[in-house]
């Protein structure tokens, strides 16, 4: 499966970019400094987390 990376326009070009590509049934996240490192997850999962990152949940991490 080929997969079509995209990146925030807001992002910056110093590389430092979370890039999103999406599969049949999951959601593929990558840093852009290192393509080859993949996270897998699914749609209800990442908008769990991005509902949760919003809501403060994770601002107690160090």
């Amino acid at each position: 499966m080929e997969l079509h990376w995209r990146k925030s326009s807001f992002s910056a070009d110093t590389g430092a970019c979370i890039e999103v590509a999406e599969g049949d049934d999951c959601v593929f996240l990558r840093e852009s400094d290192e393509p080859d490192v993949i996270v897998r997850t699914t749609r209800r999962k990442l908008r769990a987390f991005l509902e949760g990152a919003k809501a403060g949940e994770f601002d107690h991490f160090a």
